[in-house]
This record gives structure tokens, sequence and C-alpha cells, in this order.
């Protein structure tokens, strides 16, 4: 007997299973469906615009603030880097002591 789902739960089985992380085998199981099946509806749904998952948008602003911070902190780190004005190694001095 062929079970038909409605166009929602397709969406919904879709969004579930982009923004889970967990496998497309698991997914199927749990919602009670082909492995298969859930892969034609992933192929239909992708073609269509579906909106990216927030948790994605989430990790790419995340990701971009972070590079933001790494590249601020290498100038910082390269601006210490170089020697002060004040700095001995700039003068022709030596001392002994004895």
């Amino acid at each position: 007997m062929a079970v038909t789902h409605t166009e929602e739960f397709r969406h919904e089985a879709v969004r579930i299973t982009l923004s889970s992380g967990l496998s497309r085998s698991r997914m199927a199981a749990d919602l009670g469906i082909g492995k298969s099946t859930l892969g034609y509806w992933i192929s239909q749904y992708r073609t269509a615009e579906l909106p990216v998952p927030e948790l994605q948008t989430d990790l790419a602003r995340e990701n971009e603030r972070l590079r933001l911070e790494n590249r601020v902190l290498r100038e910082e780190r390269e601006i210490l880097k170089k020697p002060r004005s004040s700095s001995r190694a700039k003068r022709c001095e030596v001392r002994i002591y004895l």
C-alpha cells in the first residue's frame, strides 16, 4: 500500500534533515520513510529555493567575524614585532661590565 505524504510533510522532512546534521539514513528511519524517498525529496527541494537554514547563516556570520578579528590581531602582532625607535638595538652603544 503506497502512502502519500503531504507537501508540508515533505518540506519539513527536508528542512529537518538538512539542518539537523544527522545522516539521511537515520532521518529516514526516524520519519518512517525510505532513504531513497528522502533523497528524492531533498533533490526536488534543493532545486527549488529553500531558505538557508538559520544555523548555517549564524555559522557564516561567526566565521566572518572571527576572520576579521584574526586579521586585526595579526596586524597588531606585526606592529609589536617592529623595533621601537627607543630600542637599544638601534644605538651603537656597547656596555661592558667588569
